[in-house]
């Protein structure tokens, strides 16, 4: 049952009932049930200002598991670095080295990225500089990933060339020592036969008597064939690919062709007196991607332990050459 409710007038000094009418009902509910709303904001605005809310926690215990996952993550990132830095030494010092193949530059293996800003996506969150540098990180290993995938693909065709490799490089001596009649000079300074300075010997003499064999000492092509009284005499040079060359000075007389495709152990020519020499004997010499290098170094498809002693201590002696 709905209450009256009245008022005191005044005027007539007696109590009323009031009549509200429609709007003034209205009015009133619509008061009610503002102010309603605006208690219950204050409310939720106090309880979440000290309180998290559900979602609030469920965030960060989200963050903090992420956080925590980042760090165990960046640690594995470490031990993939680690692994990978050890293959790259590897491929450069160890498999490259086998196949004398240049190592890879550590400013391509190293490299970064530049340009234009590739990471702007990800800015403007609180941890936008963890979140570069973690995504360029990953940039950097997947193209040392790649750059190593390559290398490994180059190493397969360089094996494929190995034995190619092996037949091509100069590892005999270039007389047969049944035919030598002593190793005469080595690779150093010596003194010079006519001007009897001293002077840098770029090769090794081998003395033999004229018209000995001289032998190709890997698989190649004849590059320079070439006959002259003065400095070499009649001498040739085999291009055995791989950066090798050898040079073959002082014979009698030629036994192949420019551009003549060549084998270890074939015959090219004879020993002989020609150009700067001063007895019969063969001047060899190796040369390495343009370098002269000893030829004592080659020597290890024919000869035998205590042979190979021999000949390195006699061509360290400091002698007179023959040319």
């Amino acid at each position: 049952m709905t209450k009256v409710k009245y008022y005191y007038d005044k005027k007539s000094l007696s109590y009323k009932e009031i009549n509200l009418t429609l709007k003034q009902k209205i009015q009133n509910l619509l008061v009610y049930i503002l102010s309603a709303l605006i208690i219950t904001s204050l409310s939720f605005f106090v309880f979440y200002s000290f309180f998290d809310s559900p979602k609030e926690k469920k965030l960060k215990s989200e963050i903090n598991f992420l956080t925590s996952n980042y760090q165990k993550f960046e640690s594995k990132l470490l031990e993939i670095e680690t692994v990978l830095d050890d293959i790259q030494k590897r491929d450069d010092n160890i498999y490259r080295e086998i196949f004398e193949a240049n190592p890879i530059p550590t400013e391509i293996r190293k490299a970064g990225f530049g340009g234009v800003n590739k990471y702007k996506y990800l800015e403007g969150f609180s941890n936008t500089e963890l979140l570069k540098e973690l995504d360029n990180k990953f940039d950097i290993l997947k193209k040392q990933l790649y750059v190593q995938s390559k290398s490994f693909d180059q190493i397969i065709e360089l094996t494929k060339d190995k034995n190619k490799m092996l037949s091509s490089i100069p590892a005999i001596q270039p007389l047969s020592n049944k035919d030598l009649s002593r190793m005469a000079s080595g690779f150093g300074y010596r003194i010079d036969p006519i001007y009897k300075t001293r002077k840098f010997h770029a090769g090794m003499d081998f003395s033999a008597k004229t018209g000995t064999p001289i032998y190709a000492t890997g698989d190649g092509k004849v590059f320079k064939v070439s006959k002259s009284k003065r400095g070499y005499g009649n001498h040739i040079v085999i291009d055995h690919g791989f950066g090798y060359k050898t040079l073959y000075a002082h014979m009698s007389k030629t036994a192949v062709k420019r551009n003549q495709k060549v084998s270890r152990g074939d015959v090219i020519g004879f020993v002989g007196n020609t150009g700067k020499s001063v007895a019969p004997h063969l001047h060899y010499e190796v040369h390495k991607d343009g370098k002269k290098i000893n030829p004592v170094n080659f020597y290890y498809n024919d000869l035998n332990a205590e042979e190979y002693e021999r000949m390195i201590e006699i061509s360290s002696q400091s002698n007179q050459s023959f040319d």
